[in-house]
């Protein structure tokens, strides 16, 4: 594939990534996006705490993921969604359970599209 077909390829991605915050913050009271401009760097801040911090909150919290048979990932990818919320201007959540709804509904979502649209559209 060619440089400019990865480049739009991951900007359609990023772009759809978007509308599915949108999507599922219209879904959620307790959640406000602002414009699909902030949907989308949220998306992509999102996606860029998925790949350097999460890693790091499940190695430190093996034990207790072990303890709660995984459901301890659940609490860690709506301490991602709460930074990603004090870090965007524009994207509020109103509390811990609705940060932990928004990333159920938003998994959720995300799986429907990487199972329709092809392995393209998955994270």
């Amino acid at each position: 594939m060619s440089q400019s077909k990865e480049i739009f390829s991951i900007l359609l991605q990023l772009a759809v990534a978007g509308l599915v915050v949108i999507f599922t913050a219209y879904l959620l009271p307790g959640i406000q996006v602002d414009d699909w401009i902030t949907g989308v760097i949220i998306a992509a801040l999102l996606a860029l705490l998925n790949i350097t911090i999460k890693p790091i909150l499940i190695f430190l919290t093996i034990p207790i993921t072990i303890v709660t048979l995984g459901l301890f990932l659940l609490v860690i990818n709506a301490v991602l969604v709460l930074i990603a919320a004090s870090i965007v201007n524009g994207f509020t959540v109103d509390s811990f359970w609705w940060a932990l709804l928004f990333s159920l509904v938003l998994s959720l979502v995300n799986s429907i599209l990487g199972i329709s649209l092809g392995s393209g559209f998955r994270r």
